[in-house]
C-alpha cells in the first residue's frame, strides 16, 4: 500500500499502540527490559583492532516473557558516522532490540559495512533463543544508512548466506528513509558525485525479488526528504509489486524531514512487528 500519512493520524496511532496491552505473546505495556552492552558479534583470527572496536552490539530484552520478537536496529550516519543506540520509542514495548555498530568509511570501503550488518543479524539468529526470544520473529530495521543496510542484507541473499543464515528467514524488513539506489558513500568511494544515480550490485533495487521477507518502506515527506529518497522508495515499492510481492507497503510521513521522520515511523514499525509476529505464531505463510 502506498500511503501519505499526516501528523494527526500518527498521534492517534501512537496512543493506540501505547495503550494496547501486549504484542502477541510479548510483554504488556509498562513492562521493563534489561540492557546488555558492548557484545562482540564478530570473532575469528582475522579480527582487526578496528573490528574489535566497531563490531559490537547492545541488546535490550523484555523481562519474564518467552518467544518475543526482536528488531535488529542499524543506526544512520551516511556509512561514515553514527553510533549504535536502542531507540527509546522501542523500549518497554514487549520486543527485544539488538543495536549494532559497524565499520565506517573511510576506514573501510564497501562491502565491509554490509558484511558487518550481516554478521550482526546472524548473531541475532544464533543467540536470540538463549535470551528467550524466537528466531522466527527477527525483524531488521534502521534509519537512513541503516535502512540501506537493512535492504541490502534482506534482498541480496549472499551477505547473510556468507554468515550461515538464509535471508528469507527474516520476519520482516522495515527501512526508514533507506537509499534504494547505490548508496552515495559507496559512490563517493568510487569518485562518483552524490547526485549521479547508479543502480548496480550494491543497490537494493538491483536485488528486487518476489520471495523476499515482507517489506515496509517508510520515508519522510517527499518535499522535505534528503535528495530523492521518497522517489527511490516509491520505485522500490512498485518494482517489488511487479516481481510478486503485492503486499509491500510504502508510507510517506507528511510534514517530516529526513532527520525527523524516525519518531513518527516507530509506531508503524511496532504495528508491522505485531502483525507479522502473530502470523509467525499461527504458522501463517508469506
Amino acid at each position: 500500500m502506498n500511503r501519505r500519512i499526516d501528523f494527526l493520524w500518527l498521534v492517534l496511532l501512537q496512543w493506540w499502540l501505547t495503550t494496547l496491552s501486549g504484542l502477541g505473546q510479548m510483554t504488556p505495556q509498562g513492562a521493563t527490559g534489561q540492557l546488555r552492552t558492548n557484545i562482540l558479534y564478530r570473532t575469528g583470527p582475522d579480527l582487526t583492532a578496528y573490528m574489535q572496536e566497531r563490531c559490537r552490539l547492545d541488546i535490550y530484552c523484555p523481562v519474564g516473557v518467552k518467544e518475543f520478537a526482536t528488531v535488529v536496529w542499524f543506526h544512520g550516519g551516511g556509512l561514515t558516522g553514527g553510533e549504535r543506540f536502542v531507540p527509546g520509542a522501542l523500549q518497554d514495548k514487549g520486543i527485544c532490540v539488538v543495536a549494532p555498530s559497524y565499520r565506517l568509511s573511510p576506514h573501510v570501503k564497501a562491502p565491509a559495512y554490509i558484511e558487518d550488518a550481516a554478521a550482526a543479524v546472524a548473531w541475532a539468529f544464533r543467540n536470540i533463543p538463549s535470551y528467550g526470544g524466537s528466531a522466527e520473529r527477527i525483524f531488521v530495521s534502521g534509519h537512513s544508512a541503516g535502512g540501506y543496510l537493512t535492504m541490502m542484507i534482506g534482498l541480496d541473499k549472499r551477505w547473510l548466506a556468507g554468515a550461515g543464515v538464509d535471508a528469507d528467514k527474516i520476519a520482516g524488513l522495515i527501512p526508514f528513509s533507506g537509499q534504494c539506489i547505490t548508496h552515495f558513500t559507496v559512490r563517493a568511494e568510487r569518485g562518483i558525485a552524490d547526485k549521479q544515480p547508479i543502480i548496480d550490485e550494491l543497490a537494493p533495487l538491483y536485488h528486487v525479488r518476489g520471495d523476499a521477507a515482507p517489506l515496509l518502506l517508510i520515508t519522510g515527506d517527499r518535499g522535505l526528504e534528503m535528495l530523492g529518497r521518497y522517489e527511490e522508495n516509491a520505485y522500490m515499492w512498485r518494482m517489488m509489486k511487479l516481481v510478486g510481492r503485492p503486499e509491500t507497503e510504502l508510507d510517506e510521513l507528511q510534514g517530516f524531514d529526513h532527520g525527523g521522520m524516525p519518531e513518527a515511523a516507530y509506531p508503524l514499525l511496532l504495528r508491522f512487528v505485531k502483525k507479522h509476529s502473530q502470523s509467525a505464531a499461527t504458522g501463517g505463510g508469506r
